[in-house]
């Protein structure tokens, strides 16, 4: 039996691999053209990307950076395979590379290095070294990760790399984030420097972000008020921004009162890795002693404010015990009265006291006319509504818009039959934090005492409708007890006529899309993995159907 021989252990011929009969050169971007044996012996790195590609035009921007860096050693050479569809695209493209390139002409030979390479997304980077043998097919994340410092690209480089920087987050400090080989200083936004040794000692925010991404012009709006209180006790902020351009880095850093690092500073990327940044905002916390605290600490600042400070362990042991006496002392009137509003409004344009409601079943609804599942629960939830006014009159909903303009907030409203926050009410934002909402919609019951009864109010009434009422986990588990009872004679799988193929069996599902009649559900359904077709047990065939 013949052996499969791995391509990569083979040193790949470079004037065999990326010419062709009639063809011994690259091209430059000005478009001379360059022997290929005049990159014989060097480490090579084979770009394959694209114009239209987004990730290709987020990367080439850092190869470029780490090319210009590693160009003057004289070993080393970057050739651009494009993957455009058209020339005009490729000149556009090729005209920000400072490397050669494939003539894009060179359909063929294009379409060959592809498959020898086995290129299956892009952007890819192939490095190969000075015999022609690939040193990895991991080029752009070392690139990303490590940068320049990666060079030459083999194992033993790249273990190393990762060895250090295990060992320096064991021997972290404020100097060993902040400080780099060619700046051991910050900038204020008056543009003076600051040295870094001058933070030593105090709590460091490390706050990542952008100018252009609105969830953190919000977050920098609640920041900044956060650091007002607390600069005096020994606590400071470090923007590290991601910005692309230097007008949207400016304008953002003018409106903050803290330091930032140099717009696009190398050590800004290491930072992204080293912290492992994946959302924004992202403010990481370094205590005195330069280790870390939070890895993230935006949900703290937004939820305690300068209460959170200094972010250790034990402080927030003492918050969530707070938070928890606070639940359980919470009435209605402490969520929803303010010093400036102590009202809400009706569907009619009144003013409804909130000591009316008090003592009452309450629901809140977060909701919001942009919301495609906020619009879709609307109709279920107004007659669901009525259907509980009839039994109990004091029953009320509450309406709390994340809209961002007032007409899509009116619109939404006008189809309501209850009450609502007005639409520039600053309580919104308040209980947005309060109840930890994170997707929309949500309907949260508040008893009688002002306690949170229940959270999942919307998945209790897609499974039970007005039934679910009063929506307490007494009520709710006997619910659950007559459904499991009334499941006893279900048969446990079976088919039915429009999804015939394989059977559907009866299982217990916190929440699914119902194939039949295209509505949510929770709970029981009969339901088909491989499909991932399921059905309401009201949808569902009749047991004699089934088996």
């Amino acid at each position: 039996m013949a052996m499969a021989i791995d391509q990569e252990s083979f040193p790949h011929d470079l004037a065999v691999v990326l010419s062709s009969e009639e063809r011994d050169f690259l091209i430059c971007g000005n478009g001379e053209q360059v022997k290929i044996s005049s990159i014989k012996g060097k480490i090579v790195g084979l770009y394959f990307s694209g114009l239209w590609c987004g990730l290709c035009r987020q990367f080439t921007p850092k190869l470029v950076e780490a090319y210009e860096d590693l160009y003057p050693k004289g070993d080393f050479e970057i050739v651009f395979i494009s993957s455009d569809k058209d020339n005009e695209s490729f000149n556009e493209y090729f005209g920000k590379m400072p490397w050669l390139a494939v003539p894009f002409a060179d359909a063929e030979a294009r379409k060959k290095l592809k498959q020898s390479f086995k290129v299956r997304a892009i952007p890819h980077l192939v490095i190969l070294d000075g015999t022609g043998k690939v040193l990895s097919n991991e080029g752009v994340k070392f690139i990303k990760h490590f940068g320049p410092e990666a060079y030459p690209f083999t194992s033993e480089r790249v273990n190393y790399l990762r060895e250090e920087e295990e060992k320096a987050k064991v021997n972290q400090s404020l100097r060993s984030i902040l400080v780099h080989e060619s700046r051991d200083f910050l900038i204020s936004n008056e543009e003076s420097k600051i040295v870094v040794s001058d933070l030593e000692g105090k709590t460091v925010g490390l706050y990542f972000a952008m100018a252009s991404h609105k969830g953190c012009r919000n977050f920098t709006l609640k920041l900044a008020d956060v650091y007002k209180k607390l600069k005096q006790k020994n606590f400071e902020i470090v923007l590290l921004s991601l910005d692309e351009k230097y007008e949207d880095f400016n304008e953002g850093f003018e409106a903050m009162p803290w330091l930032a690092l140099s717009f696009k500073d190398k050590n800004c990327e290491r930072l992204v890795r080293y912290f492992e940044h994946k959302l924004l905002p992202q403010l990481v916390v370094i205590s005195p002693d330069g280790k870390t605290l939070q890895q993230n600490a935006v949900k703290l600042v937004e939820e305690y404010g300068d209460q959170a400070f200094p972010f250790t362990q034990e402080k927030l042991i003492t918050l969530a015990n707070l938070k928890k006496e606070k639940l359980e002392a919470q009435t209605l009137e402490s969520i929803l009265v303010t010093a400036d509003r102590d009202f809400v409004i009706s569907n009619g344009g009144l003013k409804v006291p909130v000591s009316k409601l008090v003592g009452n079943n309450i629901v809140l609804y977060f909701a919001a006319q942009w919301s495609l599942p906020s619009r879709e629960f609307l109709p279920k939830l107004i007659t669901t509504y009525q259907e509980i006014k009839k039994k109990d009159e004091t029953f009320e909903v509450i309406f709390i818009s994340s809209d961002q303009d007032e007409s899509s907030f009116n619109n939404l409203f006008s189809r309501m039959p209850w009450l609502e926050l007005p639409f520039d009410d600053d309580r919104k934002a308040f209980l947005w934090r309060r109840f930890n909402i994170v997707g929309i919609p949500v309907v949260i019951a508040i008893s009688p005492s002002g306690c949170t009864v229940n959270t999942q109010v919307r998945q209790l009434l897609e499974t039970h409708g007005a039934g679910a009422y009063p929506f307490t986990e007494e009520h709710i588990k006997n619910l659950q007890q007559r459904l499991d009872k009334t499941s006893t004679g279900w048969p446990k799988k079976g088919k039915d006529e429009i999804h015939n193929e394989h059977e559907l069996a009866l299982i217990h599902q916190q929440v699914y899309l119902c194939s039949g009649c295209k509505e949510m559900g929770y709970g029981w359904s009969f339901f088909c993995k491989r499909c991932d077709y399921g059905l309401h047990p009201k949808c569902a065939p009749k047991q004699e159907e089934m088996n």
